[in-house]
């Protein structure tokens, strides 16, 4: 039984847990958090995908980019609100899915539009040079491949460290820029090691297609982006001070811990005060 104050964390311990006892407590606690997120994520980026679609049938790159920037402005807000349930999740912080979802969605759209333009139009031209290489005569030099896997590596490396920022910190995107390359330096086989994951699942993805559409509804964005978070945390946290900065900024996401003994005296103590 979980005993707690603010929030169901700790598992009655009066701590933090760690490892896969983590882990697991918290897809036990947030699944549902998640999924809806997840959800509304995928709605935000269906215009995205429709025009990339419907580019690559027609062949055409002067419909993808501008599809690519209408449907960015639209995914950009919606994937800085699913980090924002990822990270409230991670740093155990209190409140209402819907409460938390509206405040992240006003606090971000306006700063995560030209990231989200930025990101679908990478994305959009990724994925049609791969139609492209499908399409052609011929296959790819080795050194084409080469260039086009790291560079798709070293893009989703730095937009992984870019989104967490953006929902945590209010700082510039040249800051945050920075800060990403900086992190990737000192940090780089856990960084490249998330990030070949993440691509990893969406290539799994991506084959399966039709079929994978009924994980994209379950998983899709979230568990993937839960996953990577979870096993980078402790160590963005150390790089970035997230919960240091975060309770100073605001002081009510603090998480607050107790054990059994602790909980069941302080509910005595408050029946005893409602007696009285």
């Amino acid at each position: 039984m979980a005993l707690f104050s603010k929030i169901g964390s700790g598992g009655g311990t009066g701590r933090r847990l760690t490892g896969m006892a983590r882990f697991t407590e918290l897809l036990d606690r947030d699944f549902k958090r998640y999924f809806l997120g997840n959800l509304i994520t995928l709605a935000c980026f269906l215009p995205f995908g429709a025009g990339v679609l419907y580019a690559i049938l027609s062949s055409s790159i002067l419909v993808l980019i501008p599809f690519c920037i209408i449907g960015g402005a639209i995914a950009g807000p919606g994937l800085s609100c699913m980090y924002d349930i990822i990270y409230r999740s991670l740093r155990d912080a209190p409140g209402k899915f819907m409460e938390n979802y509206r405040r992240a969605w006003k606090q971000n759209w306006r700063q995560s539009v030209i990231p989200g333009i930025i990101f679908c139009l990478l994305i959009g031209f990724y994925l049609f040079m791969v139609m492209m290489f499908w399409w052609a005569s011929s296959a790819p030099g080795y050194g084409t491949i080469t260039v086009f896997i790291v560079g798709l590596v070293v893009m989703t490396m730095i937009f992984s460290l870019y989104w967490p920022q953006l929902v945590l910190f209010d700082q510039s995107g040249l800051q945050r820029l920075k800060n990403c390359i900086l992190f990737m330096l000192r940090y780089f086989p856990r960084t490249f090691g998330c990030s070949v994951l993440q691509l990893a699942y969406w290539v799994v993805l991506a084959l399966f297609l039709p079929w994978s559409v009924v994980m994209l509804l379950l998983t899709g964005f979230w568990f993937i982006l839960f996953l990577a978070n979870f096993l980078m945390y402790d160590t963005m946290d150390e790089a970035l001070h997230i919960e240091e900065e975060i309770a100073k900024a605001y002081p009510d996401q603090t998480p607050f811990y107790e054990d059994d003994q602790a909980w069941l005296k302080r509910k005595q103590e408050e029946e005893n005060e409602g007696k009285g």
